[in-house]
């Protein structure tokens, strides 16, 4: 049993916060390694850590999805165009931010559903990826969901699950 002011105690929300956050590193990793493996089976010749970081990210065109949100995000902010220079960097900040967002939500949610971890564990993964399809065709990243043929769906809502289950594991492990 923990002691009420250990970093990650129930009720702490600042604790499980934290927690969430790293928990939400560790899945982001684990989600990644899972899609690095993918994309090597496929022919991919990067390194892990050119790929991960985007090393082949040098103009907004070529960001990822994460990259072209922080892009029209950007846009907004400064009122126009960041210069193609920015966009390896912010795709790797919208990227580990997005996972680690979703970690500390999920801490979050910990200090109030103590009861049910196991639903909880269950359902992060299925709620980030459907979140995905809602938000992103809204900011006109990605297309609608009907738009995607089953394969598609399948492998990113697989990498998710992956990303629920690490961050999940990762989180209990961390309160312990």
């Amino acid at each position: 049993m923990r002691r009420q002011d250990d970093t990650a105690s129930p009720g702490n929300l600042i604790g499980e916060l934290v927690v969430g956050a790293l928990a939400g590193a560790v899945g982001t990793a684990a989600m990644d390694l899972l899609l690095y493996r993918r994309y090597q089976r496929g022919g991919g010749q990067e390194s892990l850590w050119q790929w991960e970081f985007a090393g082949d990210v040098t103009t907004w065109d070529r960001a990822s999805a994460p990259g072209q949100l922080g892009h029209k995000l950007l846009r907004l902010a400064l009122r126009r165009e960041p210069p193609d220079s920015w966009a390896r960097t912010t795709t790797n900040l919208v990227h580990w931010a997005t996972g680690i967002g979703w970690g500390a939500q999920y801490g979050a949610l910990a200090s109030l559903t103590s009861r049910v971890p196991l639903l909880r564990a269950l359902a992060l993964g299925p709620t980030a990826w459907l979140a995905s399809y809602a938000i992103l065709p809204l900011a006109k990243v990605y297309k609608p969901i009907w738009e995607y043929d089953a394969q598609t769906l399948r492998d990113d809502l697989s990498a998710h699950l992956v990303f629920g289950t690490a961050t999940s594991t990762a989180f209990k492990l961390l309160c312990h």
